[in-house]
């Protein structure tokens, strides 16, 4: 009878020592599973896709406060700008490709690296300037037509500017309307840009976009700080280095009009502007 119990106790103990080594193997996979998660996502994030959100109204018609974008990481090549926290492991910008004109880009502002996000209109070598509103790219005016307003609803993420009309739309609800006009640039490539009126921004001296820079402006042209005006932590960027490229804006993955609070979880879907998900940029 002693040693059956003995031998019982020693089952008892054998399969306990088993069943934690178990529990120990489980825990250390699951580990070393996340730890391979982490590096995916890190790799992905890097040096393929990565989401970006707009804060401003400053390139309204295309991008609204609200949008949620996925940014390709490759087109430019990478730097240490393309790693989080801006890990400084890449010497320079390996890779390295010009953006095109026309280019939505994202950079880092060139004083206080703030992630800011415009569209390319000039690249090195060309002469670039403003003629009361009008862009002259090499001496030339580019294209500009004016179409019909553009209507964007009122919202918590969306107030009118001194440039807006506010009206009421068919549906019934507040928008802000505003002068849209119609862009071409010599490669062919157009696109939306608003005018609010007159302002001193809309005239600018000629200037030669110089080696390894880039000229860039917001579509809403008098609600930007761009290469119009000296670069300033929070404020113009002036004639962007090309070495702070961060990614290319390519997708809208997901836009809200700012009405959605996180504790009452059917306002995520009733904020969202479906219309807006999934515009290839």
């Amino acid at each position: 009878m002693d040693v059956k119990r003995k031998s019982g106790a020693l089952n008892t103990i054998a399969t306990a020592k088993t069943e934690k080594g178990t529990q120990e193997e489980s825990w250390t996979s699951f580990g070393l599973f996340l730890i391979k998660l982490l590096v995916v996502v890190l790799v992905f994030r890097s040096f393929v896709f990565s989401p970006f959100s707009i804060p401003s109204e400053s390139m309204l018609p295309r991008l609204w406060n609200g949008d949620y974008l996925l940014a390709a990481k490759w087109p430019y090549g990478f730097s240490r700008y393309s790693l989080p926290f801006n890990a400084p492991l890449i010497p320079g910008r390996v890779l390295a490709d010009e953006p095109e004109r026309g280019d939505i880009v994202i950079f880092k502002h060139p004083v206080d690296e703030v992630d800011y996000i415009k569209r390319v209109i000039a690249l090195p070598g060309d002469t670039v300037a403003l003629s009361g509103g009008q862009v002259m790219l090499n001496g030339e005016p580019v294209p500009r037509e004016e179409i019909a307003a553009f209507d964007i609803p009122v919202s918590l993420n969306t107030r009118c500017e001194w440039g807006a009309e506010e009206a009421i739309a068919t549906t019934g609800g507040a928008v802000c309307r505003y002068r849209r006009f119609r862009e071409t640039l010599p490669n062919g490539r157009s696109y939306e840009v608003l005018d609010f009126g007159q302002t001193a921004a809309d005239s600018f001296e000629p200037i030669v976009v110089p080696e390894g820079r880039m000229f860039v402006l917001g579509d809403n042209r008098d609600n930007s700080k761009d290469s119009r005006f000296r670069a300033a932590a929070s404020d113009g960027v002036g004639l962007v280095p090309q070495d702070n490229l961060v990614a290319r804006a390519t997708i809208v993955m997901w836009s809200t009009d700012g009405a959605a609070e996180w504790i009452k979880p059917w306002t995520w879907f009733t904020a969202a502007r479906w219309g807006r998900i999934g515009e290839v940029l």
